[in-house]
């Protein structure tokens, strides 16, 4: 197989490698989980993070590697990296990580931990009342639902499922000593929480073992008659693309279903396990599973930090975790039965999480119950597991509304959530809809159809983040509520396209991928480089998550040659070289982690005109986002709201607490503080929405003691 040769590559590229830029954004993460900057517990969190993201990396972009690679493609990527030598480097690079991940937490939480009364134990380690209670935990909870599985000529390797956990075990019959070892593996289900709390009375500590220790410890129960020699945790990681040509499937729901039912058996692409395996056992698992030795990722401790995630909301010690604070609710927005009126009059944008998204909840709930309103149609990419929204839509056809569900069922990771709801919506009347052949519908957009008086009026609700209540408390977003004729009629005809038959749509406001979106931003970013070349001061905002598509890299090269400002905020992925003499000179590009994560996206152009200057929406800048999936950008045409999102966005400029800056060489350092005032943003957006809601409150106070009407809010 030829694999291109570093020589070939140029000397300094003009796009970072995606593979290589993403494991630099889950360094990132990892930093944080190592940052006394963060409260103990919550570092914890960071940590899941690190191992979850590390999972989906190999399941989607590591199995595509190891494809392209087992297909002989040698074709090299944007950056230049050939398949072989990039899934090289990707596997020492993502190795590297995992071991770092890990002396995290042995070198640094669990001892901090420990300090802090909230202990890890080895089963060794525990006291007699302790360990009596855990003996007798694994008898009543874990042992009814362990199910050993023999291996041998008579009984074939078991079919190991994705990510999850299981104890290779070595034995010998106690009756026949000088026989070969036995060799047999556990199963764990995953109904078993992977984090065990001894329950002891009056005791100041939290005391914790993991699943994975508690199983083999107690193994020897479940094979009487036989010695254990020895025990390992294992896990194995599949490869869970799904497969579906929905040119050749008749019922789009089915042949989802039936992939999600393969994925869980998909090809290995890695195995995670105890780093003290015996050599042979290992070399009869990598056979088993068709792995190599560059596939093995050896583990000093438990098995997948993920299940960390669950300690914080075990453990009750407020002074480890974040300080909880209540979002903003807009005052025109907190009366639930007002709520048509109030957008009636005027638009609304508000900013989660620091405003709440109880009024789009609101409004689904008074819409399900109005009389006057007639239709729903809302989008549905991923959503919470007791979804408030999906409840709302199901009441709404109950009570006899037109209600319409675009539901993404290839939304990756969430396919099997939205199988579910799609199922449940449909027993109930709601009209469920898949979209457009080809596409993922990723835009987050709500129409609904009212009758006041003699007509009928429409009511919008665009946002850059899911209809999902639990991340909108974590994860920064943006919604419009407007009733404005030009945001509804482009809306109504968006939801005709995914719906019916039609040639490509025309927008009168908003921007849609994969219709216009692409050359609308291209074209913003020349008519920006224009305004430069005639002497303007010209300056260019971007936010997303990924930006690695190449045709907007090499406008916004050109836009930085003319002497535009460029400041992009790129929470991931970045293809862009920035910093670069003569290419990218005047190109910024900084990444925030924080408390929250950063998922708005947004598009500012100085020199636009108000209405087509700065736009919000659903879209990243990657190929699949402009061309493989139906994306809503629309535009902040009140001049106020405006200034809010310029002022949030500078904000991420200022911020020398949580923000890195990306260098020439790849490299995110610590945004330099350059003897300013420490500044960070989303601390600052927390206490101003605190401060808000503590004004408004005072305000409907006052109004209610003097008997005057209570002030409307600014609608953010």
């Amino acid at each position: 197989m030829s694999v291109t040769s570093r020589k070939t590559l140029p000397a300094s590229p003009k796009f970072f490698n995606r593979e290589l830029s993403w494991l630099a954004f889950n360094e990132r993460v990892l930093d944080q989980a190592f940052s006394d900057k963060y409260p103990l517990l919550e570092r914890t969190r960071f940590l899941s993070f690190v191992s979850s993201n590390l999972d989906q990396f190999y399941e989607i972009r590591v199995a595509g590697l190891m494809q392209k690679v087992d297909a002989g493609i040698t074709r090299p990527s944007l950056d230049g990296s050939a398949p072989q030598r990039l899934l090289e480097e990707v596997r020492n690079r993502a190795h590297a990580m995992s071991q770092r991940e890990y002396d995290c937490w042995r070198a640094h939480l669990q001892p901090a931990l420990f300090k802090n009364g909230v202990q890890f134990k080895s089963i060794e380690k525990l006291t007699k009342d302790e360990f009596t209670w855990l003996r007798a935990y694994f008898r009543r909870e874990v042992f009814p639902v362990l199910t050993p599985l023999a291996v041998d000529p008579t009984h074939p390797f078991p079919l190991i499922l994705n990510k999850s956990l299981n104890l290779f075990v070595s034995l010998r019959n106690l009756r026949r000593k000088k026989a070969d070892p036995l060799r047999a593996i556990v199963q764990v289900p995953r109904i078993l929480p992977r984090l065990v709390k001894i329950e002891r009375e009056n005791s100041k500590e939290d005391v914790f073992v993991f699943l994975s220790e508690v199983v083999r410890y107690f193994v020897s129960d479940l094979f009487p008659g036989h010695e254990v020699l020895g025990g390992w945790a294992f896990r194995i990681t599949r490869n869970s693309h799904l497969y579906v040509d929905e040119e050749e499937v008749e019922n789009l729901l089915l042949s989802i279903e039936e992939e999600l039912h393969n994925r869980r058996r998909g090809a290995a692409v890695r195995l995670e396990i105890d780093e003290q395996v015996d050599p042979e056992v290992l070399a009869y698992l990598l056979k088993s599973i068709q792995l190599s030795e560059a596939d093995v990722v050896r583990i000093n401790g438990p098995i997948n930090l993920y299940r960390l995630m669950s300690l914080p909301g075990m453990v009750d010690r407020p002074d480890l975790k974040f300080s909880p604070f209540e979002a903003r609710v807009p005052a025109a927005l907190s009366q639930r039965g007002k709520l048509f009126q109030e957008i009636g009059k005027r638009d609304f944008l508000l900013h989660h999480p620091y405003d709440s998204f109880t009024p789009m909840v609101d409004l689904l709930r008074q819409a399900a119950e109005d009389p006057e309103v007639f239709a729903i149609k809302l989008t549905i990419y991923r959503t919470s597991g007791d979804s408030p929204v999906i409840k709302a839509l199901m009441d709404a056809a109950q009570n006899g509304k037109q209600v319409t569900a675009m539901v993404e069922l290839k939304a990756r990771f969430d396919e099997e959530a939205n199988v579910t709801w799609s199922r449940k919506m449909e027993e109930v009347g709601v009209h469920v809809v898949y979209g457009l052949s080809g596409l993922k519908t990723h835009c987050k957009c709500c129409l609904i159809v009212r009758r006041e008086g003699t007509k009928l009026k429409r009511y919008a609700h665009l946002g850059t983040g899911n209809y999902n209540p639990s991340t909108a408390k974590s994860y920064t977003d943006y919604s419009l509520f407007t009733s404005d004729t030009a945001f509804t009629a482009d809306l109504a005809n968006l939801f005709n396209t995914l719906t019916g038959y039609t040639r490509k749509p025309n927008f009168k406001k908003i921007l849609v991928a994969p219709f216009n979106l692409h050359d609308e931003m291209v074209r913003l970013i020349k008519e920006e480089t224009n305004a430069a070349k005639k002497g303007k001061n010209a300056r260019i905002v971007i936010k997303v998550n990924s930006l690695i598509d190449p045709d907007a890299i090499q406008s916004l090269y050109e836009a930085s040659r003319a002497g535009v400002k460029v400041d992009l905020i790129v929470r991931g992925i970045c293809g862009l070289v920035p910093g670069v003499k003569g290419l990218s000179e005047n190109i910024t590009v900084r990444s925030l982690l924080g408390r929250f994560l950063e998922h708005s996206r947004v598009y500012h152009f100085q020199n636009a005109p108000l209405g087509k200057r700065t736009y919000l929406g659903s879209a990243d800048w990657m190929p699949r986002n402009f061309f493989r999936r139906v994306e809503v950008v629309f535009p902040v045409g009140n001049s106020e709201m405006e200034k809010q999102v310029i002022e949030t966005m500078d904000g991420f400029f200022r911020d020398n607490e949580f923000a890195t800056e990306l260098k020439s060489r790849g490299k995110y350092l610590a945004a330099a503080k350059r003897g300013r005032k420490a500044f960070a943003l989303q601390n600052y957006l927390v206490d101003q929405s605190i401060e808000e809601t503590t004004q408004e409150v005072e305000a409907l106070r006052l109004g209610r003691a003097s008997g005057k009407p209570e002030n409307q809010s600014k609608g953010n």
